[in-house]
């Protein structure tokens, strides 16, 4: 540093040159190589704490330029050029040292497009988790053409904080960087129902249509979809269930062990995605991110499987001793790699209904619901539900996968878009919910209009009103208040039977109500309570979160009569 100094010093040296100069210097005086395998940098200036005269040199210089060089091994062979009558140059990286930063390595980097980025700080909170390790020490294009859910512009300005420069053009291949064939993970995704509403084909995410919201048991073919990632090859006569206890020690299970060696149980449950309605808040507060899901990421069906309780306990777990000091979480994991936790209290509940599943509605699971086993933890959000379940840990901490420490929690209205992850405890059990979900026009013109008007009495031209209503934790619905003006009057619609099943109320409870068309106003409107006395807050501001996760204010739907 001191021929640093030395040089910089000299009247001769102009700022245009700086670059150059640097150069010569770090290889002239030969520093110290830094600890670590590579010693690369963090794009955010922040990180670093330069004194106050690196920082002037920055401004003068470029950030990436100044610390690149001075923090970068003399085996990184980085390369800049110093142009006298332009802007200074970017940093240019051969592949080799690209590939240098690989898995295995403590800084990670990838190419997108002829451009150079240290991801290592973005892994943590990459939303599809640990997949982008695939990646790294390579180009990612080919993985977006993939997973094409990362083409938008909010994906891309998150990148460019992480920017180092620019492959080398002796590198390139026709102006390119040379990317190698990918083998594609959604090759065994199954084939879906054109009626599903689709929000992202890769990973496959779709809500149900509202024709397969109008009945207490969701359809298989009409279940709303939520992937994180693809759907994995399995083979039900080779799945393995692996149980690791505290202790480290192991006890594997076949699928034909789980369905032979413990009593099989039946349970009605809903499951909900944490982002179901997250549209709604997007429009009546503000932008949330996340797929923008309208009132169709729900769906009901009857499952059935074995306790979780009877398997821990036959694997060795004194499940009546929990929780202890040793074990206060359960964490499952997929075939894919998906991970999660429920907290132990609620996974050895002899009430709470935890089952390892291998069939939905009285069918073998679905290959988008699960097959051959999945987790339903009812009551809590569908995220906790893991599918193709092989591998559960008996832990002292919640599952360390980003689904359950970043991307599935919720923050005050102020807080914005880089949170204290840590602050906020993981969504487990979710608020009361309703939704209204058809809307119709009835006469008593019409034969099926005329029987439904009897029951309530009417004889005139009316509108019927449909919908569910659901509370986490097995609370059952008491009550669902509705609005024809607004919310200025409000009447109880009727809960509709149903023949549920399971320890708690995991189901959603449907409900109808008819009235004259002469009632109603511009707008209906829809608030559930539960038999705690919970109800759905009446605006979105109040409980917004950047993240959109559990929408649970009253749903409202515009209203438009048809002429007589």
């Amino acid at each position: 540093m001191h021929a640093l100094r030395t040089v910089l010093s000299s009247p001769a040296i102009k700022p245009r040159n700086l670059i150059t100069t640097f150069r010569f210097v770090i290889h002239a005086s030969k520093p110290q190589k830094p600890t670590g395998r590579h010693a690369s940098f963090n794009a955010r200036p922040s990180a670093l704490g330069f004194p106050a005269s690196r920082k002037v040199l920055t401004t003068v210089v470029g950030f990436s330029a100044f610390t690149a060089l001075l923090l970068c091994s003399p085996d990184v062979h980085a390369e800049t050029t110093a142009d006298n009558d332009s802007k200074t140059q970017p940093l240019f990286f051969r592949l080799e040292d690209v590939r240098k930063h690989g898995r295995d390595a403590e800084e990670k980097w990838i190419t997108k497009g002829n451009k150079v980025y240290n991801i290592t700080d973005w892994i943590p909170g990459h939303p599809g988790g640990e997949v982008i390790l695939r990646a790294v020490g390579g180009p990612v294009d080919q993985y977006w053409n993939i997973f094409t859910i990362h083409k938008k512009q909010e994906v891309y300005d998150i990148l460019d904080s992480f920017y180092l420069g620019e492959v080398d053009p002796r590198d390139l291949v026709d102006g390119k960087v040379p990317v190698g064939h990918v083998d594609d993970p959604f090759k065994h995704d199954p084939k879906r129902d054109d009626r599903l509403i689709v929000h992202s084909d890769r990973p496959f995410n779709a809500e149900t249509p509202s024709e397969g919201l109008d009945s207490f048991i969701t359809p298989d073919d009409l279940f709303y979809v939520r992937q994180h990632m693809w759907v994995p090859e399995v083979d039900e006569s080779t799945h393995k269930l692996v149980v690791e206890l505290e202790d480290g020690e192991e006890k594997e299970y076949s699928l034909n062990d789980i369905k032979n060696k413990f009593k099989e149980v039946t349970i009605t449950a809903t499951l909900q995605c944490s982002g179901n309605r997250r549209k709604h808040m997007t429009e009546e507060s503000r932008s949330t991110n996340g797929l923008q899901w309208d009132a169709g990421a729900i769906s009901n069906a009857e499952w059935t499987g074995i306790r979780l309780r009877d398997l821990l306990r036959d694997a060795g777990v004194q499940v009546d001793g929990l929780p202890n000091n040793d074990i206060q979480h359960v964490q499952f994991i997929g075939a894919e790699a998906y991970g999660a936790s429920i907290p132990v209290d609620k996974a050895v509940d002899r009430r709470g209904d935890v089952l390892l599943v291998y069939k939905m509605n009285g069918k073998p699971l679905a290959l988008d619901h699960g097959y051959p086993l999945r987790l339903l933890a009812p009551g809590n959000v569908a995220a906790r539900s893991v599918k193709w379940i092989n591998r559960i840990r008996m832990s002292d901490e919640e599952s360390t996968s980003q689904w359950q420490r970043r991307d599935y929690k919720c923050f005050g209205p102020n807080v914005g878009g880089n949170p204290d992850w840590d602050s906020a405890p993981a969504i487990q059990e979710t608020p009361v919910q309703s939704a209204i979900t058809s809307l119709r026009d009835v006469t008593p013109h019409s034969s099926q209009d005329s029987k439904l008007l009897q029951v309530y009495g009417l004889e005139e031209d009316s509108i019927a009103v449909e919908g569910y209503s659901f509370a986490g934790g097995g609370r059952k619905i008491i009550r669902v208040d509705i609005s024809a003006d607004d919310g200025r009057n409000w009447h109880q619609a009727e809960l509709l039977p149903d023949e549920s099943k399971g320890s708690k109320a995991w189901a959603w409870t449907r409900w109808r109500w008819v009235l004259p068309r002469s009632q109603a106003g511009r707008c209906f409107v829809v608030k559930a309570v539960d038999e705690a006395y919970n109800t759905q807050p009446a605006e979105y501001e109040a409980n917004y979160n950047f993240r959109g996760n559990l929408t649970s204010s009253w749903h409202r739907v515009g209203y438009r009569s048809k002429p007589s």
